[in-house]
């Protein structure tokens, strides 16, 4: 009798233990009992009933990558593509992943395909460099559109190559080298424009400074021409004015008939030496004759 109690007490840990599951963290487990979906078991120590309950799917909550194999996508403008990427997916609900699809990695790759081919028919060649990230998001806003039931979210899609025939390559390569002519001839002529429009300003300016400094010249001299005419002017007349104030004092009409006598002989010596014919006045000989003329025009002045 004691050896049966023992061998029920035996059996009873047996099934306990049995009963008893572990869930890993960032994990789930799905349990049926009699075939029909009971609980979701998440990380930590829990108990199933044995022969009634069973774990029927195990899920990963945790990040997943999914490798999106390369595939041929034709463009708008009619162009072959190879385009291969990598999308990343979480399970935030254990029951609709395990119910809600059969496989829900193969129904993500397919339909990546799908939305894939989808976007790049819709831009040309040229544009699939450029639109990578509209077409990462327009692919990530289907799949989450049609995951909504199977308990899965789509975080992210990146495309990793795009890869045009070799061509269209050769193609792309010359249209780019043609391109980077073009921007460099521009930019020489841009640059030669520029150079012409300083020489002509610096000439521009050269002459402007230069008539400038002409005019400037001109009043200088012609300032420095008035100023020397007002001086001589201002000589004369002060010399005049010695004269007067000096034929006015006491033997001063003599000193005038001496100075002028002098001045008579002397205009007439320097015609002489000026040249060989010299012509004389009637009255020549009779020089107080002249000074007595040249004196009364001097009193007359007076």
């Amino acid at each position: 009798m004691e050896i049966f109690f023992i061998v029920l007490a035996v059996l009873a840990a047996i099934i306990i233990m049995t009963g008893v599951r572990v869930v890993p963290q960032q994990s789930a487990y799905v349990v049926e009992r009699l075939g029909k979906f009971h609980i979701a078991l998440h990380a930590g120590v829990s108990y199933i009933i044995p022969f009634i309950d069973k774990i029927a799917y195990r899920h990963t909550l945790k990040e997943q990558t999914i490798d999106i194999p390369e595939q041929v996508c034709i463009t708008r403008d009619n162009v072959q593509v190879g385009v291969d990427g990598v999308i990343f997916v979480q399970v935030f609900d254990p029951q609709m992943a395990s119910y809600g699809i059969s496989n829900y990695m193969f129904s993500i790759v397919q339909l990546s395909q799908t939305t894939m081919r989808s976007e790049v028919g819709k831009i040309d060649l040229d544009k699939t460099f450029e639109e990578r990230t509209m077409i990462n998001s327009a692919i990530v806003s289907a799949i989450n559109e049609a995951s909504r039931t199977w308990g899965v979210k789509i975080l992210r899609y990146e495309i990793k190559n795009i890869v045009p025939p070799k061509t269209v390559l050769i193609a792309m390569e010359k249209q780019m080298q043609a391109e980077r002519e073009k921007r460099a001839i521009i930019l020489q002529s841009e640059g030669e424009k520029q150079s012409a429009i300083n020489v002509a300003e610096g000439q521009k300016q050269k002459v402007v400074l230069e008539s400038e400094a002409v005019r400037q010249k001109q009043i200088n001299e012609a300032s420095g021409q008035a100023e020397a005419i007002r001086a001589v002017a201002n000589a004369t007349a002060d010399g005049v004015k010695a004269v007067a104030a000096a034929a006015k004092s006491e033997g001063g009409m003599e000193a005038v008939q001496l100075r002028v006598a002098e001045k008579l002989v002397e205009q007439f010596g320097n015609l002489a030496k000026q040249g060989t014919t010299l012509i004389l006045p009637a009255n020549f000989g009779d020089i107080s004759s002249m000074i007595a003329t040249a004196m009364s025009v001097v009193k007359s002045t007076k």
